[in-house]
């Protein structure tokens, strides 16, 4: 069985890399974390002209009518970029939640706008930080009307409408919300990675329209958070590729008893650690995406596998470049705290790979069963 892309698919990431490489330099990241500015909103636009964000929207709704594959290795680019967009909340969560649960007349009046980057859907379920399961959610709507806190929602502070976990009159359900309506109140939080924002958002009795099923929620959010899963995966695969070839560059070209620090044995092994570790991350990250692309049986096992090991190599090498740069490692002046603060933040979204190896357990003894 061949796992690889075909030649369309890896253009389509070579014509990505390229048009980030000129667009979205690390020093554009860099200018996000020293400027309010809680996005690049004109690298937003650009990729909705190249039509990134309508990658796996149907032609009919103003989408790409691409797929996931062609997904896949757009969201590994943007990682490899660090691009200060919010992608991974409007495409991965709210536009997959739409595609997915939406009715038709849902789908002609969000999709569009979420396809040419006019709108910015968002994904709204933790209610406290640190928490990612459905048991924590006490929001509520009653006659159509929500009301409580989530916290935090990534791009909260810019986006346009978000699906909203809450309980209905039939138990854990999603609505889609608009965030410019009265009874919605937005407040801006500290993030550990400023080039992806997020907010504190407040509903008072604020309109909400069911989203799916009334009591469909757990089955909604279970799904929107195994496609996000593989979808980030592929982003944090990006972030540690470049972490990796930022750190051997840096090893091969630094020079200490007349010699570049890489020849040292110590500094081999670490090095070798790190690629094996972005290897296991790319096979199992192409595991998901196959799973994901042809709606697969496996795909809850491969959502966790592939998450899990995607957090645990970017996670490494990410602290593995500060260590291998040295002194400077730490400074503001090197890049290596950016991609510190995104491996850190990627993996804070979803859930630790701790939370998703326990989930992985609990759906194979849920198959055993």
């Amino acid at each position: 069985m061949n796992f690889d892309f075909s030649d369309e698919q890896k253009l389509l990431q070579q014509t990505v890399r390229d048009y980030l490489a000129d667009n979205s330099p690390l020093s554009v990241c860099r200018d996000i974390l020293e400027t309010d500015k809680p996005y690049a909103d004109d690298l937003w636009k650009g990729a909705a002209e190249m039509g990134w964000q309508g990658a796996v929207i149907p032609e009919e709704y103003g989408g790409a009518g691409f797929g996931h594959l062609e997904l896949a290795v757009i969201a590994e680019e943007v990682g490899r970029a660090l691009a200060p967009i919010p992608f991974s909340a409007s495409v991965y969560f709210a536009t997959e939640a739409l595609l997915r649960f939406g009715s038709d007349a849902q789908k002609k009046k969000y999709l569009p706008g979420l396809a040419d980057g006019s709108s910015i859907g968002t994904f709204a379920l933790t209610e406290k930080a640190g928490q990612n399961d459905t048991e924590a959610v006490d929001a509520r709507v009653e006659s159509g009307r929500l009301t409580g806190t989530k916290l935090p929602v990534m791009a909260g502070d810019i986006a346009s409408f978000a699906v909203v976990a809450a309980q209905g009159e039939s138990g854990l359900s999603a609505y889609l919300v608009d965030l410019d309506q009265d009874g919605v109140d937005r407040k801006s939080i500290q993030s550990f990675d400023p080039s992806r924002s997020m907010a504190q958002i407040d509903f008072q009795s604020a309109q909400a329209e069911l989203l799916g099923s009334d009591g469909g929620g757990a089955e909604l959010i279970s799904h929107v958070l195994d496609r996000a899963a593989i979808l980030m995966a592929f982003e944090q695969l990006g972030t540690a590729q470049a972490c990796f070839d930022a750190t051997k560059e840096f090893t091969q070209g630094r020079y200490a008893f007349g010699r570049p620090v890489a020849s040292f044995q110590a500094l081999k092994h670490r090095l070798a650690d790190m690629w094996c570790e972005l290897e296991l991350a790319r096979s199992n990250s192409y595991y998901g995406a196959w799973a994901l692309s042809g709606e697969e049986d496996e795909l809850p096992l491969a959502a966790c596998i592939s998450r899990i090991q995607a957090s645990e190599a970017l996670s490494l090498i990410s602290v593995e470049m500060i260590q291998m740069h040295g002194g400077v490692g730490y400074t503001w002046e090197y890049d290596c705290h950016l991609f510190y603060r995104r491996a850190k933040l990627l993996e804070a979204t979803l859930g630790s790979a701790a939370a998703w190896k326990n989930k992985l357990v609990d759906r194979i003894d849920e198959d055993k069963e």
